[in-house]
């Protein structure tokens, strides 16, 4: 989100950043990147008359949720507005996976027949445009789905040309972890690192694994033992200081979706990572991957250990991720096809919507409702 925020500020956009949610010690300042933030309200009409002074040319929406809450008032007082669609990562993948995992099965195309399916593929074809993540989530929308790819803009992480001053092996110690305690797929990595550890430090008695991450709950840091050398880190001052004295990184995901930033950064940082199918999808395409890929136990470790302790491997696939991180995540080729799709439907935005039809008739329905909804609920509130 920050790297859309930035690229429209510096191609000329007036960005406005308004939320519902809370303020926190960790938020980025955005008044220094020159955005203006607003605190909205859910279900009240406040919105709307903010929403008619500003006039947007473009309405972003920050998942599937947003658009749900908010989408109806944009439609209906600033209907010039170009609506696009951040999804983030697919959810509703990501919630199937979950519950397949949890139930020991793999996961089906019954998964697609859920609450969660339903209310996130249509705020995506109500919305004009939605932004996709990941080369993956691209194709599994369209064939699961009957979704125009005239709809999508596959827009990955944005990175600037840079220079990295890499560490050496030898300057390196010790396994990473990284990731927010709240998200689910962390929190079940961490539980299948402490299953597996023990395996790794029996070849590496000298190693730590090192577990970084926001909001840790106390059953995490319970997990935290000197003595088998797992240590549960909890919030990173700075998670590119930790990420590059690290050897290698260790992300045995088990469901998710989207990219993952943690073996980006790792990759831009030439620290290698060992990962899980899951971890990988979407982040390598043809690239040499700066990344061992395991998915069974056994493997996981063996890719650990081999990477850890065998220079010459490490060092090839160190040398991967930089070059890995500006042939796939380049911020001029990616902003420039995303700023090209907004001005191409910003011109023709009626016919577009035109052609249209599924996308129409679930504004017409869907919204009504959840119109009416809101609605309710801030005249309830006012008594």
């Amino acid at each position: 989100m920050l790297q859309i925020l930035s690229l429209m500020r510096a191609n000329g956009y007036r960005v406005l950043f308004a939320s519902p949610a809370d303020d926190s010690d960790h938020a980025v300042d955005l008044a220094s990147m020159g955005i203006e933030k607003h605190r909205i309200e859910l279900n009240s009409s406040t919105f709307d008359c903010w929403l008619t002074e500003q006039s947007p040319d473009i309405v972003m929406f920050d998942r599937f949720m947003m658009e749900e809450q908010f989408g109806w008032r944009v439609e209906k007082f600033a209907p010039k507005a170009l609506r696009v669609l951040d999804m983030e990562d697919v959810h509703c993948l990501r919630d199937a996976r979950h519950r397949a995992v949890k139930a020991g099965r793999p996961v089906t195309e019954l998964e697609w027949q859920t609450d969660m399916a339903f209310r996130e593929i249509a705020a995506l074809l109500r919305s004009d445009l939605t932004l996709v993540i990941s080369e993956y989530e691209m194709r599994w929308l369209q064939d699961s789905f009957p979704i125009d790819p005239a709809k999508l803009v596959y827009l990955p992480f944005m990175l600037r040309q840079f220079s990295q001053n890499v560490k050496t092996f030898s300057e390196r110690e010790h396994f990473v972890s990284i990731g927010n305690f709240r998200h689910a797929p962390n929190w079940d990595a961490v539980l299948q690192l402490r299953e597996l550890w023990p395996d790794i430090r029996r070849q590496l008695p000298s190693a730590e694994l090192h577990v970084y991450g926001a909001y840790p709950p106390k059953k995490a840091t319970q997990l935290d033992s000197p003595a088998l050398g797992f240590r549960v880190k909890g919030w990173a001052p700075s998670a590119e200081k930790v990420v590059s004295e690290a050897r290698v990184m260790l992300a045995p995901l088990r469901f998710g979706a989207g990219l993952k930033g943690k073996l980006l950064d790792a990759a831009v940082l030439g620290t290698p990572a060992v990962t899980s199918g899951i971890g990988a999808e979407g982040m390598y395409g043809d690239e040499p991957a700066p990344a061992l890929i395991a998915d069974e136990v056994s493997d996981f470790v063996e890719s650990a250990v081999r990477l850890y302790s065998d220079e010459i491997v490490w060092s090839d696939h160190s040398a991967r991720g930089p070059d890995l991180a500006i042939n796939r995540f380049d911020e001029v080729r990616h902003g420039q096809n995303l700023l090209g799709r907004l001005d191409e439907v910003l011109s023709g935005l009626e016919r577009h919507r035109q052609r249209d039809f599924i996308g129409g008739m679930l504004r017409h329905h869907s919204l009504k409702s959840t119109q009416y909804m809101a609605q309710w609920i801030e005249a309830k509130n006012r008594h």
